[in-house]
């Protein structure tokens, strides 16, 4: 095979090459005009044709080039971006493919991730939907005890001590994590982490804040779907959900006419 024969691309820093004939198997598509060089958006670089898109969902597209068939690992969700693509090369066929796809319910998956130890339960959220974590965030506000500051008319003891509100970490956007109890290592009680999620607003401790984000997820509309443990070391337990989201109709967005009223003539009145 000579290197006449072959093409390189390097889209969004990565590079393919292929044969011309690959490339040209749809002849009305961009990528067909951008070899016959009637497309000016594309520029040879190095001897590269640069294409400034999505190099990783380009594999996809250049596999359905050479296959004409529509073969996605199972755990993909990128529907609608590999869709955006194929409109941008103009490549019908594979957004009609695609079209499927999108019309199918996608479900929400969170797992809830509890570890009781001694007087302390720690608690990790991730929702494969950020939107259900930023929910969550929104509803969960971890309290810890903090010495009230002493006045001179006060000598009591113990000290008094006040709830500090504190929001949840977020390492990701896709989780969340917090604890509660007290460390058994402090003297005093010191520094004991309570729980409370809105609308309830009750403050909880250990299982019982389990109970409280359980019965959250449930009443939006998850479903509890399996339990197991997920390290016989820590005895780390795994609560995962699952509530399907019906697909979102696509309205046209026009303007309806104005409608025409026709007002019968009134009758002469006969004097």
């Amino acid at each position: 095979m000579s290197s006449q024969e072959l093409v390189t691309l390097n889209v969004g820093g990565k590079i393919f090459t292929t044969r011309f004939s690959t490339i040209k198997q749809f002849p009305a598509s961009r990528l067909a005009c951008m070899l016959d060089g009637r497309d000016q958006e594309f520029k040879m670089v190095g001897g590269q044709i640069f294409v400034d898109r999505d190099g990783v969902l380009f594999s996809f597209i250049l596999d359905f080039l050479r296959t004409h068939q529509l073969l996605l690992p199972t755990d993909f969700s990128d529907y609608l971006r590999l869709q955006r693509e194929a409109l941008f090369y103009e490549l019908r066929s594979l957004v009609d493919l695609l079209n499927p796809y999108l019309l199918q319910p996608r479900p929400a998956l969170v797992e809830v991730h509890f570890l009781s130890r001694n007087t302390q339960a720690f608690f990790r959220v991730f929702g494969f939907c950020s939107k259900t974590i930023e929910m969550l965030t929104g509803r969960i506000t971890v309290f810890t005890e903090q010495p009230s500051a002493p006045t001179w008319s006060s000598n009591s003891f113990p000290p008094q001590m006040t709830l500090l509100p504190l929001p949840p970490q977020r390492p990701s956007y896709h989780d969340l994590v917090f604890q509660c109890g007290s460390d058994s290592s402090t003297d005093n009680q010191t520094g004991v982490r309570y729980v409370s999620i809105k609308p309830d607003n009750k403050l909880a401790n250990g299982t019982n804040v389990l109970g409280l984000l359980i019965d959250t997820l449930l009443k939006e509309g998850f479903h509890l779907v399996s339990t197991r443990t997920v390290s016989s070391e820590d005895k780390t337990e795994c609560y995962s959900f699952e509530k399907i989201k019906s697909p979102k109709a696509l309205i046209m967005n026009e303007t309806p006419k104005p409608e025409t009223i026709i007002i019968p003539e009134q009758s002469q009145i006969k004097k």
